[in-house]
């Protein structure tokens, strides 16, 4: 298991390109799809856990199924094959944008790449939209989940008009959801 962990997450770290967001659809394929560690709402909790917890969302991501399949062994093998590629990586690059940062071939890549990561990001965050707005179930009008959409609307529209805090919006909401539960809503 510590090794399917490690080498899952040395996959992942070596193909998020983009950071923490963009592993997003790629931890899900690789833990819910491929070897079924995660249910699609356990990924979406593990999402939300990661997004509210101090830290990067990719290596809170690697952390957390690590511990949930491993305990702490888990979590520091899936955390450093995680983190593994993006040190070697970056050193490197740091060595060669430094070098060689006024080259158009390198300015022609960026410009490339990042409408690239921009879509990874759109699908993790499509596919979590749908998990919120449709649970489990079929992507249909009488499946729709109130108690999801309702939030999730109110937290997007509160984050683009006044812009504030996102740890704030965070707390708020899951503070009303505590509230909620308490007096039976949910």
């Amino acid at each position: 298991m510590l090794l399917d962990l490690f080498l899952s997450f040395l996959e992942i770290g070596l193909m998020s390109i983009g950071g923490g967001y963009a592993a997003m659809p790629l931890i899900q394929a690789q833990a819910v799809a491929k070897h079924g560690w995660l249910t699609m709402g356990e990924f979406a909790d593990l999402v939300t856990i990661a997004e509210m917890t101090p830290g990067p969302i990719g290596i809170n991501a690697a952390t957390f199924v690590g511990v949930r399949l491993s305990g702490i062994p888990g979590a520091m093998v899936a955390t450093l094959g995680f983190l593994l590629p993006s040190m070697i990586i970056v050193s490197l690059l740091a060595f060669l944008y430094t070098r060689y940062k006024t080259l158009p071939a390198l300015q022609s890549i960026l410009k490339c790449l990042k409408p690239v990561v921009a879509a990874l990001i759109l699908s993790a965050g499509l596919k979590l939209l749908l998990q919120v707005a449709f649970g489990e179930g079929k992507i249909a009008l009488q499946n729709v989940d109130v108690f999801g959409l309702v939030p999730f609307s109110a937290a997007l529209f509160t984050l683009r008009k006044w812009k504030p805090n996102p740890i704030l919006v965070l707390v708020v909401c899951g503070g009303l959801g505590l509230l909620a539960g308490v007096v039976g809503i949910l």
